[in-house]
């Protein structure tokens, strides 16, 4: 069944997202498409019932007012605009509207059906990926976290055996990670899991780089220069799965918004890219993406297991990875999971991890002074991974947490909690 949808036209507005999920909760699907889309591109999405031009404070772009085409007003559909006094429409607001007016334009003047929820997004995303695919194979990079799980079971259910996932290990991983993902995948979902050792590899690409994104894009390369290799063993490989969600392609930068970080799975891809791709997530919410997973069937351990970032703890061990300071990042979390499923935090807490930073800090160990890392633990609640709150954790927790820290982990002299929300910060460190 297609969804009818509410296209939003970003005319520089900060809070895109926002009026998309509202929209949503009201069970009408809604994407966020540039300003400068035609209309030809607009008659080419399914079942467009209106479109709402979202103006902000982003609305100057080199130094003029962006505006859509005239053509967008003649498309046929119900139009409203949001803070953008110079729209050709009959309605105007200056802020984002009420959930009664919202419901007065999607249902009464767009005559739009709330046949937004997962099962008919399943089914739609089931049809697409079998005309995209056809016969042919998709390579899946499988971590074992949240999307690419919810990924591999859209793509099963749609194509099969036709999916070949691979897992690669690049030494970034959380500890006892990989063991785990080919327990799961390969020895209890029987999937068609290839497991690829590449610690060496990537660490070596990795060695003496300092910077964020340029780490970023080294991972996200070198992976998929990991997936051409194995796909050159296999026949019919065509396209590659990716679990691309929509807060990844929105930090990445859009026409009217500066980029926060790139992605590996959006900013980090090469031009010279072999497959093409499937992303069936990539409209999706963090949220709506276990509900996703829920719908598929997937157990609740791995439809609510926290999430971890594609580049791994090369993103936690902050500036040039060393390898000492990749196994405290490694050792301290793996402290902190198990304290705070002890505790109960692991059902509470969204995501939470500990980063090393490229520094050290003087210290006391065996009367003796010392010079040594620090290890900053953080924990955070969201929704969609847009802003973000801080868990307020109980200090006997934290006490034991940091004990055992500083008693266990090699090189380590000092605990730090992050009280940053997000914004101003973000929630990885890099």
């Amino acid at each position: 069944m297609k969804q009818d949808m509410i296209v939003i036209l970003d005319m520089g507005s900060t809070e895109n997202t926002v009026l998309a999920r509202n929209i949503r909760d009201l069970g009408v699907y809604s994407e966020i498409h540039p300003h400068d889309i035609t209309a030809d591109g607009l008659k080419k999405l399914d079942n467009v019932k209106g479109i709402i031009l979202n103006g902000g404070e982003n609305r100057i772009v080199d130094g003029a007012a962006v505006e859509v085409l005239d053509e967008i007003y003649n498309c046929g559909y119900p139009v409203i605009a949001i803070d953008h006094p110079t729209a050709k429409c009959a309605v105007k607001l200056e802020e984002l509207p009420s959930r009664d007016v919202l419901s007065e334009f999607i249902f009464e003047q767009c005559k739009a059906e709330p046949n937004w929820n997962m099962k008919n997004f399943v089914a739609d995303q089931v049809e697409l990926i079998r005309q995209q695919v056809g016969d042919r194979k998709v390579l899946l990079a499988l971590s074992g976290g949240v999307d690419s799980s919810v990924v591999a079971a859209l793509l099963l259910e749609a194509i099969g055996q036709q999916l070949v996932c691979v897992h690669v290990n690049h030494g970034l991983m959380r500890k006892n990670e990989s063991e785990n993902v080919v327990e799961v995948f390969k020895n209890q979902l029987h999937a068609n899991l290839i497991y690829v050792d590449a610690t060496e590899r990537f660490l070596g690409k990795l060695e003496g780089v300092a910077e964020p994104e340029e780490k970023r894009k080294i991972i996200g390369g070198e992976f998929i220069r990991v997936f051409e290799e194995e796909a050159r063993k296999l026949d019919g490989i065509d396209f590659l799965g990716q679990g691309t969600i929509y807060p990844d392609i929105i930090e990445s930068g859009t026409k009217t918004a500066k980029m926060v970080k790139s992605h590996h799975n959006v900013g980090g891809l090469p031009e010279d890219l072999q497959f093409e791709l499937v992303e069936p997530l990539a409209q999706l919410f963090k949220d709506e993406v276990r509900a996703c997973g829920v719908e598929l069937g997937l157990p609740a351990e791995m439809v609510y297991r926290q999430p971890f970032p594609g580049p791994g703890l090369g993103v936690r061990c902050l500036g040039a990875i060393t390898r000492d300071r990749l196994e405290a990042v490694r050792e301290s979390d793996a402290i902190l999971r198990e304290e705070f499923a002890k505790a109960g935090l692991d059902k509470k807490v969204w995501q939470y991890f500990t980063v090393v930073p490229d520094f050290k800090s003087v210290g006391m160990k065996n009367h003796a002074r010392c010079f040594e890392y620090m290890v900053i633990i953080r924990a955070i609640n969201t929704i969609d991974a847009m802003t973000a709150s801080i868990e307020r954790v109980d200090w006997e927790i934290l006490d034991k947490i940091t004990q055992r820290i500083l008693d266990e982990v090699d090189n380590v002299n000092r605990v730090c909690y992050d009280m940053s929300p997000k914004p101003p910060a973000t929630i990885e460190f890099e």
